[in-house]
């Protein structure tokens, strides 16, 4: 059981990639982080050090700029031998058709309105990937999930419902065992950790920005409840 203390869980959106750099959507693809991206996850470690925040255990999903980023993080405040759990469930929310596209020009062929849903709506989906465009039907990170469970595109309402179950099967208990956790992962995915923590509605949730490589603690009541956030 929790002790009556304040629970600390630490979130970080991966630092920039090169995508994020060159301004594409980049979902389920597997960009490397830039040198900004590194500087970015580096100084989320000083910074998380400097709160003299520790940790138990980390959590992570597939995708290399999530995976290094952590690591970073880990290596910064001298934890680098945590245990680390890595699940596509975390993954950034899968961009359809769109990933691999420059985002100026899509909204030039689209137009910005229908760009806009595309990105910031709570249910409505990108067009979606055929079947042999898929790489990650043939990537061996996923070969183990059937093929039918890997996406060829997401809307938030939908990377909420893979990454809720994960949280609260596989995160929920080790806090509640008093174990502290840090979870780097992405911008939709985290944002969809956030709708269900804080119980947003679906409104309020495309409102909600993540900056890269900053890391936000939530202070949780015994029932997991945010009693306060900030950035670091």
């Amino acid at each position: 059981m929790i002790n009556h203390i304040m629970i600390k869980l630490a979130i970080v959106r991966h630092g920039q990639s090169e995508f994020n750099k060159s301004n594409t959507f980049t979902g389920w693809e597997d960009p490397d982080l830039t040198e900004l991206g590194i500087k970015q996850a580096q100084e989320a470690g000083k910074r998380l050090q400097k709160a003299n925040l520790e940790f138990d255990i980390g959590f992570t999903s597939v995708l290399t700029r999530a995976v290094k980023t952590l690591y970073y993080i880990l290596e910064e405040t001298n934890q680098l031998w945590l245990p680390v759990r890595k699940s596509w469930r975390l993954n950034e929310r899968h961009y359809g058709a769109l990933q691999r596209l420059n985002k100026k020009e899509t909204a030039e062929k689209y137009g910005e309105e229908q760009v806009r849903l595309w990105r910031r709506s709570y249910d409505i989906t990108p067009p979606f990937q055929k079947e042999e465009e898929n790489q990650a039907k043939n990537d061996r990170r996923y070969a183990l999930l059937d093929r039918d469970v890997i996406p060829a595109g997401e809307s938030l309402k939908m990377t909420l419902e893979r990454v809720t179950p994960y949280w609260v099967d596989n995160i929920v208990p080790l806090i509640k065992q008093g174990r502290h956790v840090i979870i780097a992962a992405h911008g939709n995915s985290l944002r969809a950790l956030i709708k269900h923590l804080e119980d947003l509605s679906d409104e309020a949730i495309t409102e909600i920005e993540i900056p890269t490589g900053v890391p936000l603690i939530y202070e949780l009541d015994e029932e997991l409840k945010p009693i306060d956030k900030y950035f670091l």
